[in-house]
């Protein structure tokens, strides 16, 4: 036996066939056109033709990392999720990055809030926390979501992002001034996915074992510290390297340096959400610590990269309904339409069987149902399996015990707006952010807003705008006007 055969291996066609010749396509004699009999051209150019899904509509270009999840203080009073149960107890996950509004061929240093998508490996199934860096976001009802990112992205005319559709949609839009405020100020590029924080952003329920219900918030804190980007520091880094985001992420568990996060909660009982002064399901809001100050859950951890950022990356799906027992939804609005949304999205770009991939299936337990085929089938429930239930020949069954507390419902269906609180508005929060910023965070926060805002061709938008800013603060508002004038001057 040759020294060749003793060290290589057989390359194959995907059926298992030896392949004999990888570097020359088949062809009618010397020089002559190619033949359609070549199975292996054919193979390898099909399956080429198809190696790339449907990206993402938001969220497309993304990071992420495997690593683990440690409980560091008790909140067994809280929430009965096995996970949880005991300080110690560690679960592994999968936390994906990423940027919102543009394509997976954009930069990752630019002004737009981070995806914050992690998946708990726990023994009850996978549990999905679905949020971003920034604690509140644009909108508060669903409805309003595909217009909304219609406008941030690319113009279907002009092909590229627009500051008239961008500032048009802000202008009909007075709650998303919060998060505007939030965007254009200092945090709107973190300089690295390690240096920024992650929240849940919406609010959830955790239940514990008396069947007590409370309403949570998620707060990532970074123990890398908060580092970010000027707007000129970040055109000049995503020129050098658009990929600036996933080469240090990627650079620092190579060499050991494991970025990591301790968890804090929020927690309100369930009986003050109806009196509490802001509508405690506005993700266009925050709960203030001094009502509800954060208490420490655990430490998450980042240690190992992806083997194929395809396969673990590009094909991770997230559902926010992805939830285990002792945790569970709320009366969020923009919550209950990603209940079905991302879900909805993951069978649309991957197939029904998405589950079944290795960075999506459960690894601490074994998922037991009965779904059948589909594209990409893969489990197999052995023969004579049933597809139904119920059924007489020991199938899996209902454990009739609820994930979480039920939530009370009442008055006429019908659309209807959230109900408002004592102190609810559009602008109140965002005025309160402007105020805790030093006098220079203030100013780049202006300058952000004035050098999108000068560009709009019409004069009602902004102004519409203008009356956002003035709304939440008389000197925030007056100072944008300023600066928004200037340039137009120029």
């Amino acid at each position: 036996m040759s020294k060749r055969a003793l060290t290589t291996r057989t390359l194959t066609t995907e059926s298992g066939a030896p392949v004999a010749d990888n570097q020359n396509s088949a062809s009618a004699g010397v020089g002559g056109p190619l033949l359609l009999q070549d199975q292996n051209l054919l193979e390898k150019l099909a399956r080429f033709n198809r190696e790339r899904i449907p990206e993402r509509v938001v969220h497309a270009r993304g990071s992420g990392a495997y690593g683990h999840f440690e409980v560091t203080d008790d909140v067994t009073g809280f929430t009965h999720a096995d996970f949880l149960s005991e300080v110690g107890r560690r679960t592994e996950v999968f936390l994906r990055f990423s940027t919102v509004a543009d394509s997976l061929g954009g930069a990752d240093a630019v002004r737009d809030p981070r995806g914050f998508a992690l998946k708990f490996y726990t023994a009850e199934g996978n549990y999905d926390l679905v949020g971003n860096n920034t604690p509140v976001f644009f909108i508060k009802d669903p409805i309003k979501f595909p217009d909304f990112i219609h406008s941030q992205k690319r113009d279907p005319f002009t092909g590229k992002q627009e500051p008239d559709n961008v500032w048009d949609f802000w202008a009909h839009a007075p709650e998303a001034t919060h998060q505007v405020t939030w965007l254009m100020g200092d945090r709107g590029i973190p300089a690295s996915y390690r240096h920024m924080n992650g929240y849940g952003s919406h609010t959830y329920q955790w239940t514990n074992a008396d069947g007590e219900a409370f309403f949570v918030k998620y707060h990532f804190k970074t123990n890398q510290g908060i580092r970010c980007l000027s707007s000129e520091q970040a055109a000049e880094l995503a020129g050098k390297d658009p990929a600036s985001h996933q080469t240090d992420l990627l650079q620092a568990i190579e060499r050991g340096v494991h970025p990591s996060w301790t968890l804090y909660v929020q927690l309100m009982p369930a009986a003050e959400a109806a009196d509490y002064r802001f509508n405690p399901f506005d993700l266009t809001k925050v709960w203030p610590h001094k009502d509800y100050p954060l208490q420490r859950v655990g430490r998450l951890v980042l240690d190992r990269n992806p083997d194929n950022v395809f396969a673990e990356v590009e094909q991770a799906a997230f559902s926010p309904n992805n939830f285990v027992p002792g945790i569970g939804p709320s009366p969020d609005k923009m919550l209950q339409g990603r209940l079905f949304a991302y879900a909805d999205a993951h069978r649309y770009r991957l197939g029904v069987n998405h589950t079944q991939l290795a960075v999506n299936a459960p690894k601490a337990t074994t998922a037991q149902n009965y779904g059948r085929d589909g594209l990409m089938a893969a489990n197999s429930q052995g023969r004579g399996a049933k597809n139904y239930e119920p059924n007489s020949y020991d199938g899996p069954v209902e454990t009739g015990r609820p994930l979480s507390a039920p939530l009370a419902v009442t008055g006429w269906t019908g659309t209807h707006e959230a109900p408002l609180h004592t102190k609810d508005d559009a602008f109140f929060q965002a005025g309160e952010l402007y105020r805790l910023m030093s006098a220079e965070e203030r100013s780049r926060l202006v300058a952000n807003i004035a050098g999108g805002l000068s560009q709009v061709s019409r004069d009602d938008v902004i102004e519409k705008n203008l009356a956002h800013f003035h709304a939440a603060d008389p000197e925030y508002g007056k100072r944008v006007e300023e600066a928004v004038r200037a340039l137009r001057e120029d």
